[in-house]
């Protein structure tokens, strides 16, 4: 089994990725054949973070490439910006890594 890594990827009614209206109900349908597409494609949508009143999305999904991502996008009809790779930099990780260097001595 192929390891999975996280992909975000971006849609803007700017450059046409979004739909220029959007409701919750339309999104709530949409979403249920696109995790259908996600998983003949092999990717796990995670999170989307979306602005209905400006017409942005970000997507955060695990996925064994981006190929996958834009196959599953490809499957559900779905245009997007962007598709970038990404790694956790929250403050936890960076509280953890920190506290690997942690010296008594600075305390």
């Amino acid at each position: 089994m192929q390891a999975l890594r996280y992909f975000i990827d971006t849609h803007d009614k700017r450059d046409g990725s979004f739909p220029e209206t959007l409701s919750p109900e339309q999104f709530e349908i949409f979403f249920a054949g696109y995790r259908e597409a996600c998983r003949a494609e092999g990717v796990v949508p995670l999170r989307i973070d979306l602005s209905y009143a400006d017409g942005r999305a970000f997507c955060l999904n695990l996925a064994p490439d981006a190929e996958a991502v834009r196959r599953a996008h490809a499957r559900a009809g779905l245009p997007f910006a962007e598709i970038t790779e990404v790694t956790s930099a929250t403050p936890g990780d960076t509280f953890n890594r920190q506290q690997s260097h942690f010296s008594p001595a600075l305390a």
